[in-house]
């Protein structure tokens, strides 16, 4: 009789243990599943946060923030080099705009609208006495000649809001900066400095102003 206890007794004893493993085998799956779950859903979350960053800082300029002014306003605004420039497609003299020696940080807008065009990260001394850009803050805020001018550097640019003329777009840049070199009538240029551009509405911009 004692035998037979002791091995109902063992018996209980052992599904109990068999019970247990099974309980804990489960609960070990869960937290798995629920370690997996959470690792994807903190990717995702890490994943749509770097997406939201990244566009945060992507470049916008809307060219409807920057109208032209009627031609009688222009008359009123501009000097007459200024004027004779942006409006009639002139050139100033080599060497004679202050511009052409700036290395000060900010950025240069259409001195007609306000429309940002180039940045002081990609002015350089080109040694031509205009000043001189490898390029503009982005590509759709300067019109070409025609089509092919940008691809083969060379033709006239005009700014996108304004029509202004600027310049020329000529192949002989700084190879290790794209090969282009934006030649700009300072007069057709405004100059804001970094420490104004935030107060002037240009802060979305100070990424580009170094």
């Amino acid at each position: 009789m004692k035998k037979i206890i002791a091995l109902a007794v063992v018996l209980v004893l052992t599904l109990g243990v068999f019970s247990a493993c099974a309980a804990q085998n489960k609960v070990e799956e869960v937290k798995e599943n629920d370690e997996t779950i959470t690792s994807d859903s903190e990717e995702n979350i890490v994943s749509e946060s770097e997406e939201n960053i990244a566009s945060d800082f992507e470049i916008m300029i809307d060219p409807n923030d920057y109208p032209k002014p009627s031609d009688e306003e222009i008359k009123q605004m501009l000097t007459e080099v200024q004027y004779i420039v942006t409006q009639e497609d002139g050139t100033e003299y080599s060497f004679s705009h202050e511009y052409d020696k700036n290395y000060e940080p900010g950025i240069y807008v259409d001195i007609v609208t306000g429309e940002p065009l180039f940045a002081s990260e990609d002015k350089y001394d080109s040694g031509t006495g205009w000043p001189s850009f490898t390029k503009s803050i982005e590509k759709e805020v300067i019109i070409y000649e025609d089509e092919r001018s940008y691809e083969i550097a060379w033709g006239e640019v005009r700014s996108r809001a304004g029509d202004s003329h600027l310049g020329h777009i000529f192949g002989d840049g700084p190879k290790d900066r794209g090969g282009r070199r934006y030649c700009i009538n300072g007069a057709a240029l405004e100059f804001i400095h970094k420490d104004d551009m935030e107060a002037k509405g240009y802060g979305y911009l100070l990424s580009v102003a170094k």
